[in-house]
């Protein structure tokens, strides 16, 4: 499940989205610089391979450690994208190419928005989508919604198989859940009970009037960390925390947790903020630039290793999950400074990591020795229980 929105203001275009995936389903920033490619040449997606083009621009994208394809990102010419699931009542087809693969090849295939949807709608009719979309469940299947954007306008692609629709994005705010938006097309394909247990329209009804009154970076971030109107998550037996934009798995029938978050801001030349860490409420937006790399320790997988910075952060985010409402004030002050203060004079993208991290061990220790009792309800414990065994952090976080 996921969230992405844009404000569309008259000095151009600013982008959010929250990723929304499998609990210990981490994520990796990837730099992948521009390439020439010989005739015949093809690339290897997350199932299948399709034949390459002769140039692919440098991009920079946040994906699913598995994966080929990206959640979100943006490439060297002021294109960003972000993908969501969506639940139709057509059949699911075999392994192809993934929402995922798609929001990817947009990036390293075109220069423009209009360009990227273009390519979007070329490959999924010449190729369709399709297979699992989750590592850890590999019955997972679902179709694909794209909010594409550059520094001129937006674009809202949805959808169906091989069908699509596309609606240029005309008001100040527009935003995308896990469901179908566009009315004439959902007509008949909408997956009604899919989409209501996925929550998509209370989190649009939080999401769009957020979208029209943002009036900076700063302001998409905290639309990122709404859990809707409250401090803390509000927990439900359905789909955990999954009624807000800020996502938190917990549910008997859902469990998704948001496990990257990125902000793009278009106008006056293109900057970019990602966590590269889950729960955005409980991480750091640091500044990265499409061509300049930053080394974030090995690639991580769905096993804590405390060399890589996405499971680093897992400590802090899942100690401070226990108390949401009293552990996250102990360090809310200190990161919404240090974001402030990086918006105002961003620092190099190899210095924030650095500083994010020296930040998030000071506030794990404090966390830590407030040692209190897990407050969520019964079904939301014994569901984190399961998921840090299977990661193998639980031993972690009891030291």
């Amino acid at each position: 499940m996921c969230d992405s929105f844009v404000t569309v203001t008259d000095d151009g275009v600013m982008f959010a989205k929250n990723s929304d995936r499998d609990p210990n389903e981490s994520q990796v920033l990837q730099w992948v610089e521009a390439a020439d490619h010989q005739p015949g040449d093809r690339v290897v997606c997350t199932w299948i391979d399709i034949p390459q083009v002769a140039h692919t621009h440098a991009v920079l994208v946040s994906r699913p450690w598995w994966m080929w394809g990206a959640e979100m990102g943006a490439n060297e010419h002021g294109v960003v994208i972000g993908n969501e699931a969506v639940f139709t009542k057509g059949p699911r087809g075999g392994k192809a190419l993934l929402g995922m693969d798609l929001v990817r090849l947009g990036l390293e295939r075109a220069t423009t928005a209009e360009g990227a949807v273009a390519v979007i709608i070329e490959l999924l009719e010449r190729h369709g989508q399709g297979g699992p979309c989750s590592h850890d469940r590999p019955g997972f299947t679902y179709d694909n919604s794209f909010l594409v954007a550059d520094p001129t306008g937006a674009l809202v692609v949805e959808t169906a198989g091989r069908q699509s629709a596309t609606e240029a994005v005309t008001g100040r705010g527009r935003s995308i859940s896990n469901g179908l938006t566009i009315p004439s097309f959902a007509r008949g394909r909408a997956d009604r009970v899919r989409t209501w247990v996925a929550s998509a329209s209370a989190r649009r009804r939080l999401t769009e009037p957020l979208a029209c009154r943002a009036r900076g970076p700063a302001d998409l971030m905290e639309a990122l960390r709404e859990h809707g109107g409250t401090v803390s998550p509000r927990w439900s037996a359905v789909h955990g925390g999954l009624g807000a934009p800020c996502v938190h798995a917990g549910g008997i029938l859902s469990s998704s947790q948001t496990t990257a978050s990125w902000v793009s801001d278009l106008r006056d030349g293109p900057r970019h903020w990602a966590t590269a860490t889950s729960a955005p409420c409980t991480s750091l937006f640091k500044p990265v630039e499409i061509g300049t790399p930053v080394d974030l320790g090995p690639v991580p997988t769905n096993v804590f290793d405390p060399w890589t910075t996405w499971w680093r952060h897992e400590l802090l985010h899942r100690s401070t999950m226990v108390a949401h409402g009293t552990l996250l004030p102990r360090y809310h002050h200190a990161r919404t400074r240090t974001e402030s203060g990086w918006l105002a004079d961003p620092p190099s993208s190899e210095a924030a990591f650095h500083e994010a991290d020296h930040l998030e061990q000071q506030w794990l220790a404090d966390v830590s020795s407030a040692h209190l009792r897990d407050g969520r309800p019964a079904w939301v414990r014994r569901s984190w229980r399961a998921v840090d065994r299977a990661a193998r952090i639980d031993e972690e976080l009891h030291r």
